[in-house]
This record gives C-alpha cells, structure tokens and sequence, in this order.
C-alpha cells in the first residue's frame, strides 16, 4: 500500500464514481481502477462495490476509508508545516461542497489547481450542509461551501454570495425560460411542490415561513437531489422552489421559468466555512480565494455578493 493508491481509493469513495474521482484527480480512469483494484489484491479485500450508478463501500471498504482519510489529513498537515516557513500553498486540502454547487465548481476548481498550485493536491466531497458543517469539525474536511448555515462556534464562516429562492415551474408552449416575475409566498399553497426533505435548508426554511404564514403546503414529494427535482419538474410531477444558480446548474433552464417569492422575500445565503480552531494555512488562504471568486463570477441571475 503508497500514498497514492490510498488517495486514489479515498477520492473514489468520497466522490462514489471512478469518473469524477479520475477528473478530479487529472488521471485517466482505467488507471485510476487498476490502482485501486491492486490496492485490494494486495488486501485480499473487495473495498467498493461497482453498480450502474458509481460505487458504494464495502464494511473493510468503509474501515479503509476512515484511516485513509485520518492518514492523508497528517501527511497534508506535515507537508503544510514544512510550507509554513515559506508561506508556500502546498499539502492536501479537503473540500466540501452540496451538490447544486459541485458540478459548476469541480474543473474551475481544477483548472485553477493544475494552473496555480501544481504542489498541491484536491480531494472533494459532496453533502448537504448539514453533513458538511459536521465534517469540517470533526476534521473530515478543511473547507466547506454551506448553505445557510446555523450559527456555530466552532466554525468560522464568511457569507459570500445571496440567492433569491424562486418557485420553478415547467414553461409552457410558447413561452421562454428564465427568471419571471415575482410571486408571493402564499400562492405557493396553490402548487404541488417537489422539495427537498426537511433536513435540507431550504425545505426547513420553506416549513418555517409556512408555519409563520399559517400556511398548508402541498408537498407531493420530498426527493434531496436537485437534478432529480428538476427533472420531476420538468416532467409535470410539480412545482420546485430552488436558487437561480440550481436552476442554471441543471442544463435545463430554457425549460423552467423561475419567480422569486416575495411577501416576505426569501433567500439562501451561500458561505464559506472553515474550522475556528485551527489557524489557516497558506493553502487554505489560496483555495478561499479562488473560491470566492468563482462563487461569485456564477451564472445565477439574481444572485448578489454578500
């Protein structure tokens, strides 16, 4: 067992496809499975289980996975340490980002690696923002993209970018994609809506001000993908309630006419988390940069910075 083949098994697991883990780590796929594939003969363990949809780990899979991640978090601290006295960006950086954000930002993000920090290495992980604030604190990743998130002390967190929250409806013959009008929040009542469940940030704040508004929403499903909602949207299932950056990020947005609610006015507002208890490196610094920047410059129509 290398460090590579670990990274690679890690970064296959984490993202659950040997594809989005071969282009995140710029290496052809066959490759990427071999490496991984002798990483299990050399255990004599089968680690990932291959179906249609990606990968899932296996019970030595999943007992691999969480020393891979503690080993690769003190190789990334040691190469950071000896960086230090330099102020160099190098070492590995953990980042986590929910899924309506890591499609648009995975290759810019890599681009800018291969372009600007060839010494250093990213590992990305996808989660609802819940789960990423969980994994920044307990060390799982350096850095997180959250939506609106809670207030907490052991983060430290800098709000980057304001969305307004649309009711997303299919177009009809005739008509054109794109932001419309505004709509107030109590005709949502009047839709069957395709939301997120209430762990997710924008179903619990949908369930808040509904509660506030003595409002009754008609939920006719709760599904926590956002191309799947879109999708089911687009297929006539019903209506969504999603940011301008997510309808943007499906590839479909000439399908969908997206009304920001008003009356009251809600928004989701797009942060940058990082640990409050540990200081900053070099490459931390660099990567929050060039993620803000990127955050920023998205094609969201409507979006404002924070």
């Amino acid at each position: 067992m290398n460090l590579k083949q670990l990274e690679y098994f890690v970064q296959v697991a984490e993202l659950g496809s040997f594809s989005r883990a071969a282009q995140v780590l710029d290496i052809a796929q066959p490759a990427l499975s071999r490496q991984v594939r002798a990483l299990e003969v050399e255990l004599a363990e089968t680690l990932l289980l291959r179906n249609g949809r990606g990968v899932l780990l296996t019970e030595p899979g999943r007992r691999l996975f969480e020393h891979g991640v503690a080993i690769l978090q003190h190789v990334a601290q040691a190469r950071e340490d000896m960086g230090a006295s330099r102020d160099e960006p190098v070492g590995r950086i953990a980042l986590g980002l929910p899924p309506s954000l890591s499609r648009q930002l995975t290759l810019p993000l890599i681009d800018h690696f291969r372009r600007e920090l060839p010494r250093a290495r990213l590992a990305v992980v996808e989660g609802l923002s819940t789960h990423l604030a969980e994994w920044i604190t307990s060390g799982r990743i350096d850095l997180g993209l959250l939506h609106n998130p809670e207030p907490n002390s052991a983060l430290h967190i800098t709000p980057v970018l304001q969305e307004p929250l649309c009711l997303v409806s299919p177009v009809g013959p005739g008509q054109s994609g794109g932001l419309a009008p505004p709509v107030p929040f109590r005709e949502l009542a009047d839709h069957a809506l395709v939301v997120p469940e209430r762990q997710h940030v924008v179903g619990a704040l949908l369930e808040t001000q509904a509660t506030l508004a003595g409002l009754r929403l008609d939920i006719a499903w709760e599904v926590s993908s956002v191309p799947a909602i879109v999708d089911l949207v687009c297929a006539g299932y019903g209506h969504a309630v999603l940011t301008p950056s997510a309808v943007q990020a499906s590839g479909r947005a000439a399908q969908l006419s997206a009304r920001p609610l008003v009356e009251p006015s809600l928004s989701s507002v797009i942060c940058l988390a990082r640990s409050a208890t540990k200081r900053p490196g070099a490459l931390l610094r660099e990567v929050t940069r060039i993620l803000a920047a990127l955050i920023r410059a998205l094609p969201q129509g409507g979006g404002r910075a924070a």
